[in-house]
């Protein structure tokens, strides 16, 4: 099965990256040759890791690597892939139009799957001619590290479809779950609204970033607590999430909190700009609460 990964940031790079370490052959498209290259080198720093554990070779790394052909034609990227992943940035238009392409470019066999982590799946096959053959497939960060695959079945999908995605899952040695299309599906409907509560005890002075994953990190088992994982998740993310959840439920419980909504416009979204809840400017492994918040 030959395998297209539309978007190279850290979600598509991560599953071109596991794909070929499972022997597939992986097309990564991107807008740029700069994007792709950096996709490619954070792919080779994520396998110098893994040689480093044992948990690859320094010939599997090879090959894994030549595993991996970058375009930045969607065209010609995609034109013999058996299933076609979209892993661009969580904006509806972008992906609806993405979509719109895949289905003209793709072959007619073809499986669309989109790595979206709240956007509906239903709406999204609503603008190609093959709505059976259109599935969510969403991957959890990081990609190679992390076990479970969320399924995601719109209103059109298939059995074969859903089967065949819980079937090339389990091959990546993943744990699938088949889910249906409804906002935030199961992970960001249950985990999105925790992060949000725990920024608004920030916001209110309840009390400190610390000491908010400190009680959910020792008092709930929680192995990151929930400020911290949103900065691992990105700011901007989180508030995307939420508001689909909110359009879509119109429930005021998915409200976004002000303070994330200020933090998003200031350009604070986590790692990704260096500084969200914590201040990442030492790395990850010494990141400090932001000065904003002492």
């Amino acid at each position: 099965m030959k395998i297209a990964v539309i978007g190279s940031g850290t979600m598509g790079n991560g599953i071109a990256h596991t794909f070929a370490q499972y022997g597939y052959q992986v097309n990564l498209i991107d807008i740029t040759r700069e994007a792709l290259n950096k996709g490619l080198n954070t792919i080779e720093k994520n396998l110098d890791r893994q040689v480093s554990k044992g948990t690859v070779t320094a010939e599997q790394k090879i090959s894994v690597l030549q595993g991996i052909a970058a375009f930045t034609d969607l065209k010609e990227g995609i034109a013999d892939a058996d299933l076609v992943i979209e892993a661009a940035t969580e904006n509806m238009e972008l992906k609806l139009h993405i979509f719109r392409e895949l289905d003209v470019f793709a072959r007619k066999d073809a499986i669309l799957a989109s790595n979206t982590s709240s956007i509906s799946i239903t709406q999204i096959a609503a603008v190609t001619q093959r709505g059976s053959n259109v599935i969510g497939m969403h991957f959890m960060n990081p990609v190679p590290v992390m076990k479970l695959v969320e399924v995601i079945r719109g209103y059109a999908t298939s059995d074969e479809t859903t089967a065949t995605i819980m079937r090339l899952s389990e091959a990546l040695e993943k744990s699938p779950v088949e889910v249906n299309d409804y906002p935030g599906f199961v992970a960001n409907r249950i985990l999105m609204p925790m992060i949000n509560e725990a920024i608004a005890t920030l916001f209110e002075g309840v009390a400190g970033v610390e000491e908010i994953d400190t009680v959910m990190k020792l008092g709930m088992a929680h192995p990151m607590g929930p400020l911290q994982l949103a900065d691992f998740i990105g700011l901007d993310v989180c508030l995307a999430i939420l508001k689909v959840l909110h359009s879509g439920f119109g429930n005021p419980k998915y409200a976004p909190c002000p303070l994330l909504v200020n933090m998003v416009a200031a350009g604070k979204n986590g790692v990704k700009s260096g500084e969200g809840f914590y201040n990442y400017a030492a790395g990850i492994k010494d990141a400090a609460v932001s000065n904003k918040f002492l």
